[in-house]
């Protein structure tokens, strides 16, 4: 009677679980990652337990926006490397660097080596902010302005112009803050990061000593996070700059507030309003510097110098809200007002964009259309990441986006959607293709020579690591 019970509960307990797997069926299974960073070491990380997985990126080094999108000051988020360089030294994940796919190999040829492909390489473009002059020396995205200090090869000509007073960042998410706390940090806290040498060395020469933060909405839609407001409330050597009439109306909507979103609030309140306490008050009269945030604003035109080649002003429209919440939408009053500076950085989000003729791409949402990270109409085809769902929320929110995708592809091959049955060659073929074509890829012990001399290098300096910046210079390590 007990072993009866026992079967019963069994079966209960595993009647929402996952079909058993087939694990000798699934040792052939091949399937391949295209994208190194976040999105595409999740993936791997969730795959590898049943399949082999081969993950191809595009630069000769791997981590995507880990490397090349945290903040330089935020080295506790970077901690996320160790995950995935277990899941790169795996027995079942191979990584191949310096693999341009869509260029070097197709995703047809990869679909036809492989059992699976997912397209995991996240959201490379800039969205346009759209307006007259967005084009003007001293104009520039936060993406590039990113990629510029944290060494990513495309970025590393930028340059740019940090010889005038104010600067003016629009959009107000947690990219946003990082530009702006980076261009106002002391250098005593710069150089301990993995910042580039040329990014530091421009910026200890700035002459920058205000930053506008603007956003369409009000105080109640702004996008960022506490921490890195907190951050921005706390900089060393600067004080901020609030209106203090955006925040009419406010403190009444306070009590309705998700509570990450109400201290939030509460914090921006308290930074716009309150009289600080006296240490407060000292640091603030002490600072060199400034930053704020400038509310129902909308860029209409950048404006230029007398010669008509560099930014001189950003002319803005005036909004008012309309509905509340959320969902309130900024609608221009007719209001304009000028707002001289030298330098613009347009943080409004970045978007994807489509690898390849024959991958199914909707250019208005920049994404791969999809349903639980299965491609329509392309039978082995998947996306995960940014690519998936668009550039949204945090590294965690990639991690459960990609592990959804692994399951989707998982069930596919459980439920014979997928045939595994035949043998394909997988990395085989591939590296057949690349040599035809002059391709080496850099695999991850090259890697490891690059990541070694990288962190040799940033002890010289009192550094956690100096990033190799050309693409010419990390392959001659990787083959040395």
């Amino acid at each position: 009677q007990r072993s009866d019970v026992m079967r019963t509960w069994r079966a209960a307990e595993c009647s929402s679980c996952p079909p058993v797997r087939n694990h000798e069926r699934l040792q052939t299974a091949a399937v391949c990652v295209v994208g190194g960073g976040p999105a595409g070491f999740y993936t791997a990380q969730h795959l590898i337990k049943d399949v082999q997985v081969d993950v191809y990126e595009r630069l000769p080094v791997p981590f995507g926006l880990v490397r090349f999108g945290v903040a330089p000051d935020h080295p506790e988020v970077k901690n996320v490397i160790n995950t995935f360089t277990q899941t790169a030294k795996h027995s079942r994940c191979s990584f191949y660097g310096n693999v341009n796919v869509g260029k070097d190999v197709s995703v047809a040829e990869l679909l036809r080596s492989y059992h699976a492909v997912v397209l995991s390489y996240g959201a490379e473009g800039n969205r346009s902010v759209g307006v007259p002059g967005e084009h003007l020396s001293g104009v520039y995205s936060a993406k590039d302005f990113v990629g510029w200090y944290n060494g990513l090869p495309s970025c590393r000509e930028l340059d740019p112009d940090l010889s005038c007073d104010t600067a003016v960042v629009l959009g107000q998410g947690n990219v946003a803050l990082d530009v702006a706390r980076i261009l106002l940090s002391p250098l005593d806290i710069l150089k301990k990061t993995d910042i580039t040498q040329p990014a530091l060395e421009a910026l200890a020469a700035s002459r920058v000593r205000s930053v506008l933060i603007v956003g369409r909405r009000g105080p109640l839609q702004v996008a960022c996070t506490i921490k890195e407001l907190r951050e921005m409330v706390t900089l060393p050597g600067t004080r901020p700059e609030m209106t203090p009439s955006d925040f009419e109306g406010v403190k009444d909507a306070l009590k309705d507030l998700p509570r990450p979103r109400k201290r939030l609030t509460e914090l921006m309140m308290k930074t716009a309003l309150e009289r600080p306490g006296e240490k407060e008050q000292e640091r603030w009269n002490s600072a060199s510097r400034v930053w704020g945030f400038r509310f129902f604003r909308s860029p209409v035109e950048v404006l230029p110098d007398a010669e008509g080649k560099k930014v001189a002003a950003v002319r803005l429209a005036v909004n008012r809200l309309e509905g509340s919440g959320e969902g309130a939408q900024a609608v221009r009053s007719g209001d304009v007002e000028d707002v001289p500076c030298g330098l613009v950085i347009s943080s409004i989000g970045y978007k994807s964009l489509p690898i390849d003729a024959g991958v199914p791409f909707d250019s208005r949402r920049a994404i791969v259309p999809n349903s639980m990270g299965r491609v329509q109409q392309v039978l082995g085809l998947y996306c995960s990441g940014w690519l998936k769902t668009g550039p949204t929320g945090v590294i965690a929110t990639t991690m459960n986006n990609s592990f959804d995708t692994a399951r989707s592809l998982m069930e596919d091959m459980d439920s014979g959607k997928l045939d595994v049955s035949a043998e394909k060659p997988g990395s085989l073929r591939i590296r057949a293709l690349l040599e035809e074509k002059g391709v080496e890829p850099v695999v991850f012990s090259d890697w490891e020579k690059i990541d070694s001399l990288e962190v040799r290098r940033g002890e010289a300096r009192g550094k956690p690591r100096e990033k190799l910046l050309s693409v010419e210079e990390m392959l001659a390590v990787a083959r040395s």
